[in-house]
């Protein structure tokens, strides 16, 4: 592949597209990882999700990479920020979307509810905290759908012929619908679209048949699971969303 056409640059690898094809090439030892989002990827297919199509798993000047299908089009994010009156329709529609996604199930994904309990006992939080996030969690109803784990504008690619297709399943998972919510959710917060996040979760509630209460008391856990990427930034407001009694 010629790797010389750059579509992003994130702090644990670098985006190349080359003709029909997208290489994401990974900084460091990052074979567990890369293994795991191909699987990951390789799963979702099987669900009918429209996503780019895993093509193969290589090295690159030594560094591991997945290569990927091009998927011709415009994030969501970038149309949001092109057509700023639009705002209300693209939301409706990533709401629309994710709720697609979700009457999908992949028995074969990791299970959201593990996953939970391994990042709380990551984090730095207090006993006490972890205590009452873990009794949290396991008070939590166990279901079976599709979560994609990081759902955002800038993971939704619509293309010219206005088909939608999902992107970056590394961190996907089989479980609540209503934590992949409060993932997306705590996202918007987390870049300081408060507003927009506040209008995203009215969407998902009345079009989804959400109940705000539910997707709240996964904000905690979710929160609590954010922290573990120690972005000093967004520690102050993690902090505060990891009390379970602001949510009483």
């Amino acid at each position: 592949m010629k790797m010389d056409q750059v579509i992003a640059v994130r702090a644990n690898k670098t985006v190349y597209r080359d003709g029909d094809c997208v290489a994401k090439v990974f900084n460091g030892d990052a074979k567990v990882a890369v293994l795991n989002e191909a699987l990951n990827l390789a799963k979702i297919e099987t669900t009918g999700i429209k996503v780019p199509r895993l093509q193969e798993v290589t090295t690159y000047e030594g560094k591991w990479t997945i290569i990927n299908e091009y998927i011709p089009g415009k994030s969501l994010s970038q149309l949001m920020k092109e057509n700023p009156d639009r705002v209300d329709e693209y939301l409706e529609r990533l709401v629309r979307i994710q709720i697609e996604i979700h009457r999908a199930e992949c028995p074969m994904l990791t299970n959201l509810t593990d996953k939970m309990h391994r990042k709380i006992r990551e984090t730095k939080l207090d006993a006490t905290t972890r205590y009452e996030l873990r009794t949290r969690l396991n008070g939590m109803e166990r279901k079976a759908k599709v979560c994609h784990g990081d759902y955002c504008p800038s993971n939704v690619i619509i293309t010219p012929d206005d088909e939608a297709y999902i992107i970056d399943w590394a961190h996907a998972t089989q479980g609540s619908p209503e934590a992949d919510v409060a993932r997306t959710y705590l996202v918007f917060c987390l870049q300081g679209n408060f507003q927009w996040a506040e209008k995203y979760l009215k969407l998902m509630c009345d079009l989804g048949d959400t109940a705000r209460q539910e997707v709240q008391r996964w904000l905690p856990i979710l929160a609590a699971s954010q922290s573990v990427k120690g972005i000093p930034e967004e520690q102050e407001l993690l902090r505060r969303w990891t009390s379970i009694a602001e949510y009483e």
